[in-house]
């Protein structure tokens, strides 16, 4: 082997150019000054500049703070429109965009912690709004759902998997999320969660976002839920928890039909209940299997697992409310991205309000960087609309660089015989 050396100055994430001048082009600086206000005369850096910081390490593979100043500072200082801050600068400024965390006592006793901002929420849903992805007065359909996530923080405490830990909630429509709520770990999905929707509701009526239909797995079986969810959706489907009455309407049911839903038959039916002893009867579809261990259940005396949907949609199939409720599995892809591609793993700070900051800004990340994917796919073949980043990264960030003066003109010069041209037409 022979080595040959270079004093060019030539870099390797040539990709992060067209990130940067997109976030630039997309209005992103003006929109993220309105909603967290100037920094003083004195600032060298401002909150847009901390935030296109933040996400150039996530786009060039980082996966924290301190990659800017032992990876990355070199690479960064030549990518256009980036000024470069320091690990203790990005750290800082997401720290004093904290609010103080709401503490709640339950009946039980149990402290509850609560971490919410309405402001970077705004400032997210603006963004998506800014980008298109969604559109004032078009309905959609919204997902809810918490996942408990694992971090040995200083106020992380233990949940129900025994570890300790963070348990946001988060709200979407389709791939994008729409709202963060983050939570301790010990704390009951159930507890105060009208309150969270409540939020969610508000936040989407007063950017015209209107809601179709409402999609939650039974953290949300709760009367004053399914009060909030069926006063500010059209439709809603929520699965239903199980209750000695229900259970008994359920075995007494003789009306079941096979239908063939996935891979599997699944036999179904619907039945009228009036839940928590109120007046208002839902719909409830009812779906069961074989439970594939042949063990009998003591209550129903067979061996079939039984799972109900309570809905106030009355038209739908049994089989088309089933299909339509498990592709809520979906939205469990967002917390996988969310965990191994944008941080939620390597939570940087010790408190959960500074961390809900984090969590808020990297799931924004997230949202510009699925609009960005779908725009670089419609215009070059290397790219795909469902690369996961760490594909996206080594397609099209990773691609040699310099910058050359021609002409009194600045160009960009790519190593490469892929068609990045094209993304200029």
């Amino acid at each position: 082997m022979k080595i040959t050396l270079s004093s060019d100055n030539i870099k390797s994430f040539g990709g992060l150019n067209f990130i940067s001048a997109e976030f630039d082009n997309s209005r992103l600086p003006a929109l993220i000054t309105k909603h967290l206000g100037e920094r003083s005369p004195q600032a060298q850096f401002s909150f847009s500049d901390a935030i296109k910081n933040m996400w150039s390490i996530i786009f060039a593979g980082g996966d924290c703070a301190e990659d800017i100043c032992a990876n990355l500072r070199e690479e960064f200082l030549q990518i256009e429109n980036l000024k470069v801050c320091s690990p203790d600068t990005l750290l800082r400024l997401q720290k004093s965009l904290s609010l103080d965390k709401e503490v709640h006592i339950g009946k039980s006793g149990s402290v509850n912690d609560i971490s919410r901002h309405a402001t970077l929420n705004g400032l997210n849903l603006d963004m998506l709004l800014q980008l298109k992805t969604l559109v004032p007065n078009k309905s959609y359909d919204l997902d809810f759902d918490h996942q408990f996530v694992p971090c040995e923080k200083y106020d992380s405490r233990k949940g129900y998997k025994m570890e300790k830990g963070y348990f946001p909630g988060v709200a979407s429509i389709g791939k994008e999320v729409v709202y963060i709520e983050n939570r301790n770990g010990n704390s009951n999905v159930k507890f105060k969660q009208a309150d969270t929707l409540k939020d969610v509701y508000s936040m989407l009526k007063n950017k015209r976002i209107k809601i179709d239909r409402s999609r939650m797995d039974c953290g949300s079986f709760t009367k004053e839920v399914i009060e909030i969810v069926e006063a500010n959706s059209e439709r809603f489907y929520i699965r239903a928890q199980r209750c000695s009455e229900l259970s008994n309407r359920v075995k007494d049911m003789k009306d079941w039909r096979t239908v063939r839903i996935g891979l599997f038959d699944v036999e179904v039916c619907s039945i009228d209940h009036t839940p928590f002893g109120g007046e208002k009867t839902y719909r409830y579809v009812v779906g069961r299997q074989k439970n594939g261990t042949g063990q009998t259940d003591a209550f129903f005396g067979d061996d079939f697992t039984y799972r109900a949907i309570a809905t106030n949609d009355r038209t739908s199939t049994d089989r088309e409310i089933i299909e339509y409720y498990n592709q809520r599995g979906a939205t469990e892809k967002i917390f996988d991205e969310m965990n191994n591609d944008f941080g939620w793993k390597n939570l940087p700070f010790s408190f959960l309000e500074e961390n809900t900051v984090y969590m808020i800004l990297t799931a924004m990340c997230r949202n510009f960087y699925l609009t960005i994917l779908k725009r670089i796919a419609e215009k070059v073949s290397f790219v795909k609309p469902y690369f996961r980043i760490k594909k996206f990264i080594f397609r099209f960030v990773t691609v040699p660089f310099k910058w050359i003066k021609r002409g009194r003109q600045k160009i960009l010069k790519l190593f490469t015989d892929k068609s990045y041209h094209l993304l200029l037409t």
